[in-house]
């Protein structure tokens, strides 16, 4: 069982971050019962990662004995995690006040894009939005082209799920002291900004210009910290910034002290990266790896997300898992003595209603009538 064993987690449907933290919850031990909303397609979530591990509970937020029903069930649960914008839940009539009026000591954890206060609360936005504000978007791309959006990895997942996951473990540590609970205003442009901290150091230190993509030591811009296309159009990456790394990579790939000598040098790096991609495109991505991989050149292949589970580095670690068919990551961290684990797949919406009322005190009576008004699905 994992650490979380033991903790209820009210999960309102949402996308993205909310549900990504549902998912580490869920995976470290934690029952989370995902609040689907009555009439969802049964077989929606079937195949989204994000809803594994989880209950499914399908509730009609827009009718009162739905709302009853929900207020209950917050109840019995230690953290209602809330994806809405800023002031729906106050709508509805289960905003944080009224849950912490019927639990005191549940912790109500908002996660948004720009937070529950501010000029931008009201605003629609995504990831690439929250991101662009921060300085991160900025910061990515090739020199002298548009910035280059990384996925949705920045705002949404490390900046939001993440975030959101870690005011949650802090909260529910807090409470077990103080028993009493709080609200969490979790920020994706707040997540952002803390995953910026390194370059405000840079900055202030004189490393980096901030008006220059491509031209610094982790943008792409050094020579020996970027990406090379190889001879069978595959690519490689290399991280060589330490001393004795680059000196590896200077033997390995026979390069010479004269001309790859003055390693920090800014104004050397473009030159250098025009020899080393002609140096890369003499071999194949599987020549590099059988030259450099596991050394401490810090190399790696670059694979897309369907190869990656066939590394032979994450196969021996078991870093993906396959669920009803899906490959997908396998729960992290890892624990010595509480192993996280995936218990289930995905729950079609409303799967598991009457199984968790049941759990929570609602008589099969109260269910059926519920069920029959329309409360719940």
């Amino acid at each position: 069982m994992g650490p979380l064993n033991g903790y209820t987690v009210l999960e309102l449907a949402g996308i993205g971050p909310a549900p990504m933290g549902g998912m580490i919850l869920a995976d470290m031990g934690a029952e989370v019962i995902r609040i689907d909303r009555a009439g969802t397609p049964p077989g929606l979530q079937m195949k989204d990662v994000s809803s594994r591990g989880k209950k499914s509970v399908a509730v009609n937020l827009k009718d009162p004995e739905g709302i009853e029903t929900l207020l209950r069930m917050v109840e019995n649960a230690d953290v209602i995690i809330d994806p809405m914008r800023p002031g729906v839940c106050e709508k509805l009539g289960i905003g944080p006040d009224v849950c912490l009026e019927r639990n005191p000591k549940i912790i109500f954890a908002r996660m948004t894009g720009w937070g529950q206060e501010g000029p931008l609360a009201q605003a629609a936005g995504h990831d690439i939005n929250y991101i662009s504000i921060t300085g991160a978007l900025y910061a990515m791309g090739r020199k002298d082209e548009k910035p280059v959006a990384p996925l949705n990895l920045v705002g949404d997942m490390g900046g939001g799920g993440m975030l959101l996951v870690n005011g949650i473990l802090a909260a529910l540590l807090e409470t077990a002291n103080s028993g009493k609970g709080q609200v969490i205003d979790a920020a994706m442009v707040d997540g952002a900004a803390q995953l910026m901290w390194m370059f405000h150091g840079f900055q202030a230190m004189g490393m980096w210009n901030e008006k220059a993509r491509e031209s610094n030591l982790l943008d792409g811009g050094a020579h020996f910290y970027d990406t090379y296309e190889c001879a069978d159009g595959e690519y490689v990456s290399i991280g060589s910034i330490e001393p004795q790394f680059y000196a590896l990579l200077k033997e390995k790939m026979e390069l010479s002290e004269e001309e790859f000598g003055d390693q920090n040098n800014p104004a050397l790096w473009p030159d250098l990266k025009v020899r080393l991609e002609e140096i890369f495109k003499t071999k194949t991505q599987a020549e590099w790896c059988e030259l450099m991989e596991g050394t401490d050149v810090c190399f790696a292949p670059v694979l897309n997300f369907v190869d990656a589970p066939t590394h032979p580095a994450n196969v021996a670690r078991q870093t993906y898992i396959d669920v009803d068919g899906v490959t997908q990551p396998a729960p992290a961290p890892r624990f010595s003595r509480t192993p996280s684990e995936v218990r289930n797949g995905g729950s079609a919406a409303g799967a598991d209603t009457a199984d968790v009322l049941g759990a929570m005190g609602f008589g099969e009576e109260e269910v059926q009538a519920l069920r029959t008004n329309g409360a719940i699905s």
